[in-house]
């Protein structure tokens, strides 16, 4: 294989960075998958992103560090007092899931591993859905990393973003066509064994594959919101229903905020 195929990719077993690998491996890259463990609440994605490069035989590495979760500040994601919030990542309270400089750390290891293995590039799954909450998710963050990165040592590594411009739904419909099974893929911010349906990233992917007219086979919890279409063609969450087309009781909001 060509050193200048081979690719360290951040791989957190959800959605956007299984596509990304899929995508990746019909380009004809010989692939090595990273995951790290940094302390999130959800933990569960590292298992699937384990099952699903064991599906795919390819390297995996897990980075354990977990150590550094109390320098990381109050975010839902490291700090267990802090509620994962609810509904679309449009709304000011998303930013409480934002890790600080989480991309550029795990970058730096995969970086680092990149060297080690002689490959010539490094990838992540960044969107332009991300922007406006993940400032490492941004086109000019991953320029001047990516310009960093080649600078960082004598063997030149390139950092490849192919999502960076691309909705969510784009991808989507790239990981239909490439026959990603998505019911293998961990989203949910929550952790447990279901995915909640009502945090930001389940929001994202239930109207990423609704969008993209995907029949969506993930196992969402019974308190998970429905979703609606608007006469303008705007998804709205409809707090008033389940999403079983029942009725949602007063304080199932709450429920689904509290449930791990």
């Amino acid at each position: 294989m060509d050193k200048k195929r081979r690719t360290v990719v951040i791989f957190s077993g959800g959605m956007d960075s299984t596509i990304l690998l899929y995508h990746l491996l019909a380009e004809g890259h010989e692939v090595f998958a990273l995951s790290v463990n940094y302390g999130q609440r959800h933990q569960v994605e590292l298992e699937y992103a384990q099952r699903i490069t064991g599906d795919l035989d390819i390297p995996h590495e897990i980075a354990d560090l977990s150590t550094i979760s109390s320098l990381l500040g109050s975010s839902s994601q490291t700090d267990a007092s802090v509620a994962v919030p609810l509904g679309h990542y449009a709304e000011e309270n998303m930013k409480t899931t934002v890790v600080p400089n989480r991309n550029m750390i795990m970058l730096s290891v995969a970086v680092a591993w990149a060297i080690g293995q002689g490959a010539s590039n490094v990838a992540y799954a960044a969107h332009a859905g991300d922007h406006a909450i993940y400032p490492d998710c941004r086109t000019e963050f991953a320029e001047a990393l990516g310009h960093a990165i080649e600078l960082c040592d004598w063997h030149k590594v390139k950092l490849i973003c192919p999502f960076v411009d691309k909705t969510k739904a784009d991808i989507a419909r790239l990981g239909s066509e490439l026959a990603v099974p998505f019911e293998r893929t961990w989203s949910c911010y929550q952790g447990g064994d279901r995915h909640c349906g009502a945090c930001g990233t389940c929001i994202e992917r239930r109207e990423a594959l609704m969008v993209s007219g995907i029949a969506d086979p993930t196992k969402y919890l019974p308190t998970a919101p429905m979703l609606t279409i608007s006469n303008r063609g705007e998804l709205k969450i409809d707090w008033t229903m389940l999403i079983n087309g029942t009725p949602m009781h007063e304080g199932m909001r709450s429920k689904a905020e509290t449930t791990k």
